[in-house]
């Protein structure tokens, strides 16, 4: 809720650079004009790391399809990838294009990823049987097998809409993330009545932290500080808010788009669930931005499918607009999704920065019963700031949790700035009626911004060092701890 925010020196004879000159230039041509595929170790943490590929077509004609091979160190392994098929035996991987990928025109570059578990980094890296950096590879020997044909390998799941049912995943780890995890436990959830529910039809409760907007503190949301908050904080879920203005969606579409894929991975990856936050808050009016949010959520549902750990978060905080242009917009969005991903559930935002219309001196709760948004798998959202928002805001929750399906996205212990003091007898009070009444909830947010409601220290996010409380600000050390509790699934 808050507005935010080496050199290689070379020394010889004449002659000598002569001769490294021309074989550099002859290097450079030859890699010019062929596919390369580069690794970059993303991030790295004690246990693991996150790894990635991207493949660029320096040739002249069109890549129909692509297959990465190589071998990894002993000891190292992969527990997920995103982006691409994975195959291979023992420490030798080979990665393939899924459907939707495999081409890449002359210029063009594709990505895929995975999270690494121990510290090695691959070797003898092949694409398409060649060298990864270009060039010509020498006629196979016996004991380096060619790896198998990319056509051998599983395409993308089809297309949701020729089944009622969500299309299997093209791996295990791929769908519900590690055993023993949240998302391992509780698999897909579904909207049962007013409670949100596991596949066993058992009412739940997910906690969890929001991200801040990922324009301004990425860097506080990596697989480093989600390790932390996976493993040493317990949480359930993590919502990633992509703003749409204010520096965000609207000004590099692409890019925002693959930082919520990514995002997803990474919560994947960890057994969380994943919040997709359209984070909307200035212009109010969601509808300002359908045509945007038609689009991304198309690719968001259509590349995760798969997964059982995806929910979509359509509308951040409506605005200075009535409920009946709301629910216009969600019945436009919503199919848009249902069309890719017919299971996930789905989170409405609220009239008047998702207060149900108190911060607007109403109440929607009667609003929204009368005029309900008639899809399936569907929870309406409501935010609140415990030393701003008292006893009437407390009041119109509770009755809103016996008369509809409610998710709190987002929250904070301090005022509604995400500033100033903390009001944990407050917060403490909500907290005690979601847990009563199985109501999910994220807090704001994971990140170290200077206000109160920040969970790390400012700084902390440049040094990496998440484990632990020293780096806590006060409201962060209370949430942890709460979060620490979580529900018996």
């Amino acid at each position: 809720m808050s507005r935010n925010l080496r050199n290689v020196l070379v020394a010889g004879t004449v002659s000598m650079l002569a001769a490294v000159s021309l074989a550099v230039a002859v290097g450079s041509a030859s890699a010019a004009t062929t596919p390369t595929a580069t690794f970059t170790k993303v991030s790295e943490w004690g246990s693991g790391f996150e790894g990635r590929y991207t493949i660029t077509n320096g040739g002249s004609s069109t890549m129909n399809s692509w297959q990465v091979s190589f071998t990894l160190p002993s000891g190292t392994g992969i527990s997920s990838q995103w982006d691409a098929t994975r195959s291979g035996s023992g420490q030798q991987v080979v990665f393939a294009n899924l459907s939707w990928n495999g081409t890449v025109a002359p210029g063009a570059s594709v990505v895929f990823g995975f999270i690494g578990t121990g510290t090695g980094s691959p070797t003898g890296c092949l694409l398409n049987g060649q060298p990864c950096t270009g060039g010509t590879q020498p006629s196979p020997s016996a004991s380096t097998p060619r790896p198998p044909s990319p056509s051998a390998s599983p395409s993308r799941p089809p297309s949701p809409s020729a089944s009622p049912s969500k299309p299997p995943s093209p791996s295990p780890s791929a769908s519900s993330g590690p055993t023993g995890t949240p998302v391992a436990a509780n698999g897909q959830l579904r909207v049962c009545g007013r409670q949100l529910c596991n596949k066993n039809g058992k009412a739940i409760q997910l906690r969890g932290m929001s991200t801040h907007g990922i324009q301004w503190y990425a860097n506080c949301a990596t697989a480093g500080s989600l390790e932390v908050l996976a493993n040493e904080w317990k949480a359930d879920v993590l919502r990633i808010s992509m703003y749409i203005q204010e520096g965000g969606y609207e000004t590099d579409p692409r890019r925002f788009t693959d930082l919520v894929h990514n995002y997803i991975e990474l919560a994947t990856a960890r057994g969380m669930y994943a919040i997709v936050d359209w984070h909307m808050l200035d212009p109010g009016d969601p509808n300002v931005n359908l045509a945007r949010a038609k689009t991304f959520f198309a690719e968001i549902a259509e590349r995760h499918a798969s997964k059982v750990n995806v929910l979509y978060e359509i509308a951040n905080e409506p605005n200075e607009v009535s409920w009946s242009s709301i629910k216009s917009y969600a019945d436009q969005v919503i199919p848009v999704i249902r069309q890719r991903d017919p299971e996930a559930v789905v989170l409405v935002g609220t009239p008047d920065w998702s207060s149900l219309s108190v911060s607007g001196n109403g109440n929607g709760v009667a609003t929204i019963t009368a005029n309900p948004v008639t899809a399936g798998n569907l929870m309406y959202v409501f935010h609140f700031y415990a030393a701003s928002h008292g006893n009437a805001y407390y009041n119109t929750f509770a009755q809103a949790v016996d008369t509809l399906p409610m998710f709190v996205t987002e929250f904070g212990t301090q005022q509604a700035t995400g500033d100033g003091p903390n009001d944990f007898t407050n917060a403490q009070r909500y907290l005690d009626l979601m847990a009563a009444k199985k109501v999910s909830w994220t807090n704001w947010n994971y990140s170290d911004d200077f206000r109160s409601g920040a969970v790390f220290t400012t700084g902390t996010c440049a040094t990496g060092q998440y484990g632990g409380t020293g780096r806590l600000k006060p409201a962060g050390a209370w949430v942890r701890d709460r979060i620490r509790t979580p529900d018996d699934f």
